[in-house]
């Protein structure tokens, strides 16, 4: 077998082949609105093989568990190698070799924060030395952050907050975390010390992330929170229904107790 054919096998037997041979399952865990785009979405994760050399050769070094990391993002419904979910080469000393993992990014916590419907508005961002910024606890509704656009330099990063706005129009708890805050979240990730980290190549967003990360434990993400809302309003409508009048005992009488009544259970759901 020449060059070529040798190329032309590894290309057709490595991670990129393996995506498309798992689509199926990649869409069976979908959620139902990201399933019509599985195509594109394979399509988008073997683009990334072959631009990144460090992400294929991770990907080949373990095949399985790359494709459980590209579950994740699928059972998700975020798009891996974009700041909704990163794809990172990471070195697994127990292995002896890097491995591809999944880091949730800060727009995926968003977008999974606004999918379950509670929100009707997220804000996510970070303070520069020389923004203004203020916020107290118990006085302050929202912060007040002051950006002087025409800065040509507006410092170094020194805080990052988020918070969200909710169907009602309440506020939810305001995060806000220092730079303490941001080098105990660098100091859990094994691969934040690495060139090619995300704490490294995009460290405004790792900011970011991590502030939404934060939000998530005061902001519903799932979209049980929806049916859990609407069985809640089911239950107070069945409630509040008037009593049924008693009918006559001519329309009220069964069958026969000899007769076979031949019929099926069925269950409403509330999607």
């Amino acid at each position: 077998m020449n060059a070529i054919s040798n190329a032309i096998a590894t290309r057709d037997n490595g991670p990129g082949a393996l995506v498309a041979q798992h689509r199926e399952d990649i869409e069976l865990v979908m959620p139902s609105h990201m399933q019509k785009r599985v195509g594109a979405w394979v399509r988008t994760t073997q683009g990334l093989l072959r631009r990144d050399e460090k992400l294929l050769k991770a990907a080949q070094n373990d095949p399985g568990q790359f494709m459980a990391v590209l579950l994740d993002a699928a059972r998700l419904g975020l798009e891996p190698g974009t700041e909704q979910y990163y794809l990172v080469p990471r070195w697994n000393n127990k292995k002896g070799y890097t491995e591809v993992t999944g880091v949730r990014g800060y727009q995926g916590e968003i977008e999974l924060m606004y999918r379950a419907g509670a929100v009707s508005s997220v804000i996510v961002e970070v303070v520069y030395d020389n923004d203004r910024f203020e916020y107290r606890p118990g006085r302050d509704k929202r912060p007040l952050h002051e950006i002087d656009w025409d800065a040509v330099d507006r410092g170094e990063l020194r805080l990052v907050y988020a918070y969200a706005v909710m169907k009602d129009g309440a506020t939810s708890k305001v995060v806000v975390l220092n730079k303490g805050h941001i080098a105990k979240a660098m100091a859990k990730s094994d691969s934040a010390g690495q060139s090619w980290s995300p704490w490294k190549t995009d460290t405004e967003a790792m900011w970011l992330k991590t502030a939404a990360h934060r939000l998530t434990k005061w902001v519903p993400t799932s979209a049980e929170y929806i049916r859990e809302q609407l069985r809640a309003r089911a239950d107070v409508a069945a409630e509040q229904a008037p009593p049924t009048a008693a009918l006559p005992q001519a329309l009220t009488a069964g069958p026969d107790e000899d007769e076979v009544v031949e019929g099926e259970f069925v269950e409403d759901e509330v999607a």
